[in-house]
């Protein structure tokens, strides 16, 4: 069974990636896109596919750069009409033993603080030996789904309203200022 959080899941042992490296590809069934439309918040995942190219790296760590493709049926923010958004990610990540998450954590920030233009992004810890590339592919897709989806054509324009000078909330100390006649009647303390 299938948890909540994991709808999309594809399990990679670290310790059966050959040295000259693993490819991946695969489609969400449509359970697995039920359940991450379900989570996403959105109306339905139409598609999702993913392909990955593992290399093992030193100290056990495992390159993973791929792509992650979906398409998403959301509702119009503006129209409140159904759409379709494409998702199309790229992914460049490294996953390391847990041991080590915190050792290279500090040298990823070493290099956030020095002048280097492009700062590696911190390693993601390898689970009990176990590369889950679903889970992978389903954070590179939420990640991605955009949370205000408008129509191309799609323009908000906010109601106009048409204001009686007479309505507006000071009009009645326009009228005394001018001795026009008495305030509206307003009942005070006798």
């Amino acid at each position: 069974m299938m948890k909540p959080a994991d709808p999309w899941r594809v399990p990679i042992v670290v310790a059966q990636i050959p040295d000259t490296g693993l490819y991946r590809a695969f489609e969400a069934g449509a359970a697995s896109r039920a359940a991450m439309a379900e989570i996403a918040g959105v109306r339905e995942v139409i598609s999702a596919s993913a392909s990955f190219d593992l290399q093992l790296k030193s100290g056990g760590r495992v390159h993973v750069v791929g792509e992650v493709h979906a398409r998403i049926g959301q509702t119009c923010v503006v129209t409140l009409e159904p759409i379709e958004n494409e998702i199309d990610e790229l992914v460049d990540l490294t996953f390391a033993p847990p041991e080590q998450i915190r050792s290279l954590a500090a040298l990823v920030d070493e290099a956030a603080q020095s002048e280097d233009e492009e700062v590696p992004d911190p390693p993601e810890p390898i689970a009990d030996g176990v590369i889950d590339l679903g889970r992978l592919a389903t954070d590179v897709l939420f990640l991605a789904i955009d949370p205000y989806p408008r129509k191309p054509d799609a323009v908000f324009e906010p109601p106009r309203e048409i204001v009686d000078p007479a309505d507006h909330p000071f009009a009645a100390l326009k009228t005394l200022q001018t001795g026009g006649g008495s305030p509206p009647d307003k009942k005070g303390p006798n």
